[in-house]
This record gives structure tokens, sequence and C-alpha cells, in this order.
């Protein structure tokens, strides 16, 4: 290539890394205030239901001990009549099953299935599922605190609308005593929570919370369960259900509380295992392109094939402007540091805050603490874009390059510092 169709292609990349975001994030806002106008706003009391059909929690568990019994005791409390607790511990090598047996011999609600190999969390549910005497599901993962209300808010999407497949639920955060907690806490809200309300005005989720989502169980089975070789067994099934038709919904109503990572380690496996499952599903479902009546899913994969591309765009540019600062290398054209912004920056920088302002606003309702977080959420973009940037450049070619099939066997990840969940 000659010098100017470098220097073409390095603006090209440039502008990319910063008029992506930026574009996105109006997007996120203008589809999260349209969510909210139609489905949420002055809609808070709880939708009556003339019958209850029953559901199934389900709950995998490895090596949970030190959160298992919160878990239950919390899902014991549901305000909703009809319902059954299974418990499926995948393999634990601690007293996570002697727990369950104990709370199984107390409660008349609570059935156990015990696996006596880790076979993974999709393995544990499509078990647990097969064993559900329930219409409806909820898999919540063991360190969950669901709300007392969820299971009515779920329920009415389910006996309304036919097609409803799936519905995830509103994640928060519990512990918040640390800069990573304080951080995230602001991301499920401001980051997470507004994506999945402008996903679903523009037709398709990208994924169900795997903390708690809830699925018609006929659903289920026609796509065949959960699969046993994806890292992200939520992306999966989501990706599954709309190929064939069913609908997802995001029910911000429907909350659960949960912990998130609070060391850099920790937070660092998560965002890998996060992008790893993003690429996988890329990967498994490339055939989309195929059927045109799957076109409402092409959206949602072109998005994620350009946040991929951004993630690499920017870290070869700030590789280029490291070599370009460090060495005093003559470049087509000149690199600016990405501290402190510029005025490209400073614009980018607006309205990433105003993107907060508004999804806070509307969580607001769920947690009146949540405006206290807006100092903290806003190093979201120094701190975040880099870390998720990264894990999206270390997780393509791990998934690409994969030869073999394995089964996506689990740890006990990070739960943080604070291991007091809050009282619901």
């Amino acid at each position: 290539m000659n010098r100017t169709t470098i220097e073409a292609v390095l603006q090209f990349i440039s502008d990319f890394v910063y008029l992506y975001p930026l574009l996105m994030s109006i997007v996120w806002i203008v589809g999260g205030i349209l969510f909210y106008w139609r489905h949420e706003r002055k809609k808070q009391t709880l939708p009556e239901l003339k019958e209850y059909p029953m559901f199934s929690v389900l709950v995998p568990c490895h090596n949970e001990e030190g959160q298992i019994r919160q878990t239950l005791d919390q899902l014991l409390k549901l305000d909703y009549p009809n319902y059954e607790i299974i418990p499926i511990d995948d393999g634990s090598t601690d007293r996570t099953a002697e727990i369950l047996k104990e709370y199984a011999q107390k409660h008349d609600r609570i059935r156990v299935v015990y696996l006596k190999e880790n076979q993974g969390k999709g393995a544990a549910l499509s078990i647990g599922a097969m064993v559900a005497r329930g219409e409806f599901i909820l898999t919540v993962d063991a360190d969950a605190l669901v709300d007392r209300n969820a299971l009515k808010w779920l329920a009415w999407h389910f006996m309304k609308y036919s097609r409803v497949g799936a519905i995830t639920g509103n994640p928060r955060v519990i512990n918040r005593t640390t800069l990573l907690g304080k951080i995230q806490t602001g991301e499920f809200s401001t980051i997470i929570g507004l994506i999945k309300r402008a996903q679903r005005i523009l037709g398709k989720i990208l994924t169900v919370s795997g903390v708690m989502a809830a699925f018609r169980k006929r659903a289920l089975i026609s796509v065949g369960l959960w699969d046993t070789d994806m890292v992200t067994e939520d992306i999966d099934i989501t990706w599954k259900l709309e190929k064939n038709f069913w609908d997802v919904r995001y029910e911000p109503r429907a909350i659960c509380w949960v912990f998130v990572p609070e060391t850099l380690r920790g937070l660092w496996r998560q965002r890998l295992r996060w992008a790893q499952g993003g690429v996988e599903v890329l990967k498994k479902h490339v055939n989309i392109w195929k059927d045109w009546r799957q076109r409402r899913l092409w959206p949602i994969y072109i998005e994620y094939i350009l946040s991929a591309f951004w993630s690499y765009s920017f870290w070869l540019i700030i590789c280029l402007w490291a070599v370009q600062a460090l060495f005093k290398l003559v470049m087509p054209i000149k690199f600016v540091p990405p501290i402190p912004p510029l005025w490209t920056g400073s614009i980018l920088a607006l309205v990433c805050l105003i993107q907060f302002v508004v999804s806070l606003s509307m969580d607001y309702i769920y947690d009146k603490k949540m405006f206290k977080y807006l100092f903290w959420v806003i190093w979201y973009p120094f701190a975040y874009w880099m870390i998720n940037a990264l894990t999206v450049t270390v997780a393509v070619p791990k998934v690409l390059f994969r030869k073999e099939k394995r089964r996506a066997v689990w740890k006990s990840p990070d739960r943080g510092i604070e291991t007091i969940g809050r009282r619901l």
C-alpha cells in the first residue's frame, strides 16, 4: 500500500475508535428512553394474576457453602403461592451437598439433584429442567438474592403472550464497598440495563442474564435445552430461542441482588468468560445469514462484530501512539494520547455522562441510592473500556483457533469482599 492508502486506513481506524462508542451511546439512550416510556412509566403496580402456574426455580451450585443458605432463605420468601426450588449440586467438593440435604429435609418446596462430577452449569440446568414439575422455569445463580415479587412480574409476560420463551431479570449489585464494586454498581444500570432496554426496542436481546432468567419449559425443550460446550450458557440459550422465533423480553421490575468481583483478577476472569462466550455464539450461529427469517438477529450480530473490531482498533491506536511518542517516529497521521482527552474525548465523555444520568434516572425507582454512584461510574470509560477491549482481543483467537469442543465446567467466581447480603 502507498502512503496515501495507509494514511486513509489509519485515519478511518482513528475516527472509528471515537465515533463508534459515540453512536452506540446515542442509540442506547434513545432506545432506553423509548422502552421506559412505553413499558415502565407509571407501571410499577404488581400485575393481577387470575391464576398462578407453577414455577420451578433451578439453582445450579458448585462449591457454594458460603452463600447458598442465604440464597435459599430468600427463595423461600418469594411472594408466589405455586413454586418449587430445585438446587443442583454439580460435583461440589465442599459442604454444599450437605447443606442442600439439610434444607430439603426441612422444607417441602425444596428438592435436590446431586451430580457426582462437575459437569458444568449448562448440563446442571438441563438436568434440573428435566426433573422440574413447573410449566415455567426460573434459573438463579447460587449467590443471587431474588426479590420477593419477581415471579409475579415474570409470570405476567408468560400468561399474556404465548410466544414469550424467556425473560431476563434486572440484576442489582450488593457489594459496593470497593472502587470496582462501586463502578459495577453503576455499570449494571447505566450500561447493561440501558442496553437491554434499547435492544428490546430494536427487536432482539443479545442475552438473558445468567444471574436470573425465566423460561417457558416448552420453549427450552423445543431447542434442546442448554448446550454443555458453551462457556456462557446464557448467551447461547438466548440465541437458540430467538432463532426458533421465541420472544425474549427484559423485565426491569424482576429484580435480584448479586455479588460482583472486587479484584482485578476476578474481574478479568469474568469479562474474559463473557467475551469468549459472545465470540462462541457468533461462530456457532453464523448460519443466520442464510435465512431471511433471521434478519432481526442481524443487527445484534453486526453490532457485536463491530464491538470486536473496535477493541482491536482501540489497542492498535494505543500501541501506535506509544511507539510514536517513545521513539519519535514520523507516521502518516499523528496520534494523540488517550489521557487527557481532547475535544473529541470531551464530547464522548459528555455523551457518556448523559447516558449515565438517563439510565440512573430510570433505575432510581429500583434503587434509591443510585445517584451517589454517579461519581464512580464516570471512571467506567477509562478503566472498563480498556479491560473489556483487552478481553475481546484475547477471546477472539482463543475461540477461532480452538479445534475441539470441550465440556464447559465451572469454578466458583470471585464474589467480592462483602459476604453479608442486604435484606430484601
